[in-house]
């Protein structure tokens, strides 16, 4: 009974769908012919009411605009009664057929058209729900990527506070033991030997030149500690004459001191940036060739100031031994200040700092930052800082 009832559904759809696209010129001849196919095969009405309503809920509804669904029906009605007609006529005469007929077709009529709408409001609901979910989803997942960037942002600061402090007094330590070590050592010598003066010019005159000259070359010394000094505080070529030439002394000196070999390519609109953007560029600079010294067992570096459409791009390379970046950014006990150091500077100015260091190639660090003004209002506080650098 079943593989009947297969076979007949395919018949009844297939013949449904001719007779809707036929519209109003169709036949019913074919839905006739179907009725007795299906009385020849033992269905009953039952059974084509099934189909039918089948048929109108699956296949022709989905697809129908709202404002030809009752005309559809009302056609596939009329298709239907005509259908069932050879199987109420074995049961009923023709007058109380046609009236069962009609109950049966409004029934089926108000039925269909009721679960059509509620199965397309149901379809509406899912995906509407779904939606909604894949959305709550995304949202938690960006939400929580975001607080956990937030918390290691926020331990970054806590660590680059720590080790700043640490910096600032170990700094301190080192001024007031050369300071200590060297000029007050210095000047004591001058004092003595002031006082040698003081007694021989008195008695002997033969020697006093001499000694004049020693004194001479004392004070000369002091003064070039004190004048080391105050470069390595704050180099005064830098306001003087501009971030080219403070590089050119500072990168010469570094070469003396060291040995590492230097060279310097600059673009001269790189004198168009403000003070403080000049001075983040020069510290930078100043803290990879001290990362240079202390590291990288390098031989020889290259520092590079190239124009950009929208601003000035610094680069140091070494030829030295490499690190791991992330690791190094991520340590403790002042093992990533001057990396830190370097970010929050250029960060403040509204620059991009970024580290790539590979076994064989050396170290690369790349410092942008934009023309135009500071962003944030951070100028002011800028200047007031760079007096204490």
């Amino acid at each position: 009974m079943k593989r009947k009832l297969f076979n007949s559904s395919r018949r009844y759809q297939d013949a449904l769908r001719t007779q809707i696209k036929q519209g109003r010129k169709a036949s019913l001849a074919s839905a006739r012919g179907l009725g007795n196919q299906a009385l020849a095969a033992g269905l009953q009405t039952l059974d084509l009411a099934k189909l039918h309503e089948q048929t109108l809920v699956t296949e022709l509804l989905p697809g129908c605009p709202a404002g030809k669904r009752a005309a559809l029906v009302k056609q596939a009605g009329a298709f239907f009664a005509e259908a069932i007609l050879p199987i109420e006529k074995t049961h009923f005469s023709a007058q109380a057929a046609a009236v069962y007929l009609r109950k049966i077709v409004e029934a089926l009529s108000r039925r269909t058209v009721e679960l059509a709408a509620s199965n397309l409001e149901l379809n509406v609901e899912i995906t509407q729900r779904k939606a909604a979910e894949t959305a709550l989803r995304k949202s938690e997942r960006h939400y929580s990527e975001l607080l956990e960037q937030s918390d290691r942002l926020q331990e970054q600061l806590r660590q680059l506070s720590r080790q700043i402090l640490f910096a600032q007094e170990e700094e301190r330590r080192e001024i007031s033991r050369e300071l200590h070590d060297v000029i007050a050592q210095t000047l004591t010598g001058i004092n003595v030997r002031l006082a040698a003066l003081s007694k021989e010019a008195a008695t002997n005159t033969k020697g006093l030149d001499r000694n004049i000259a020693r004194t001479q070359r004392l004070v000369e010394k002091s003064v070039d500690i004190v004048h080391r000094f105050a470069r390595e505080l704050r180099p005064a070529v830098l306001d003087d004459l501009g971030l080219i030439p403070a590089l050119h002394s500072f990168m010469k000196s570094f070469t003396a001191r060291t040995g590492v070999r230097t060279h310097l390519t600059a673009f001269a609109g790189v004198e168009e940036l403000e003070t403080a953007r000049r001075t983040v560029l020069f510290r930078v600079a100043q803290e990879a060739l001290t990362n240079v010294a202390r590291h990288a067992k390098a031989s020889r570096v290259e520092v590079s100031l190239q124009k950009l459409p929208d601003g000035i791009c610094m680069k140091i390379m070494d030829d030295g031994k490499s690190f791991q970046v992330e690791r190094t950014l991520h340590a403790k006990a002042g093992k990533s200040l001057g990396l830190l150091g370097m970010r929050e500077r250029l960060e403040m100015v509204g620059g991009k700092f970024s580290v790539e260091s590979l076994p064989g190639k050396g170290t690369t660090i790349t410092a942008q930052i934009p023309f135009g003004k500071i962003p944030g209002g951070r100028f002011s506080l800028l200047k007031s800082k760079s007096k204490l650098l």
